[in-house]
């Protein structure tokens, strides 16, 4: 069992795996590297004048996993998504994992949360609150899943951290901030 499971390791995914995990909760992506970045360029990314997608995340993933512990199973694929009385159980081709909260960040695909029994606006997209949460307690949708059209690294980006700061607010009983001063950064 851990903290949370994210399920996609793009933009949303990483950015989420980055909050949860740097504030301490234990944190589990499984990524098939089938992001749209593979295809990008960025120029438009808010403090990056350019890099490209592949690049952008190598970064995002060694900064996950490296600097903050992020546990990433690279290849695997999730097959289903189960709520249960302790949370949700992800099965893969492998195993079954269990975490409390799920965050689902597939980009436009959307079966797993049709199959969870999320809810769905009329665009045929998940439906979510501000804080990414879906109509299932806990489990959380980012990014191009969420959106007809609008998609965008950054955009998806902080989809996950909203997702990320709802879960930390969850646990720690009041609104949480994630917010770092440069004190802060010696002990990084």
């Amino acid at each position: 069992m851990v903290d949370v499971i994210v399920v996609g390791g793009g933009p949303a995914g990483m950015s989420a795996a980055l909050f949860t995990s740097k504030n301490g909760l234990d944190t589990t992506v499984f990524d098939t590297d089938q992001t749209w970045m593979h295809k990008a360029h960025l120029f438009n990314f808010l403090g990056i004048r350019s890099i490209d997608g592949d690049v952008f995340m190598q970064r995002a993933r060694e900064q996950a996993t490296m600097d903050h512990g992020v546990d990433l199973y690279e290849g695997i694929a999730v097959s289903t998504v189960e709520k249960t009385d302790a949370g949700f159980t992800v099965s893969t081709d492998e195993d079954e994992y269990e975490a409390p909260y799920v965050i689902l960040a597939t980009g436009a695909k959307r079966d797993l949360a049709e199959d969870l029994g999320c809810a769905f606006t009329d665009e045929d997209v998940v439906d979510v609150d501000v804080t990414m949460e879906t109509s299932v307690e806990n489990a959380y949708a980012t990014g191009a899943m969420v959106r007809a059209e609008e998609w965008q690294a950054i955009i998806s980006a902080g989809d996950g951290a909203a997702a990320s700061l709802n879960i930390l607010t969850k646990e720690k009983g009041e609104h949480f901030h994630d917010f770092d001063t440069p004190d802060d950064v010696g002990e990084r």
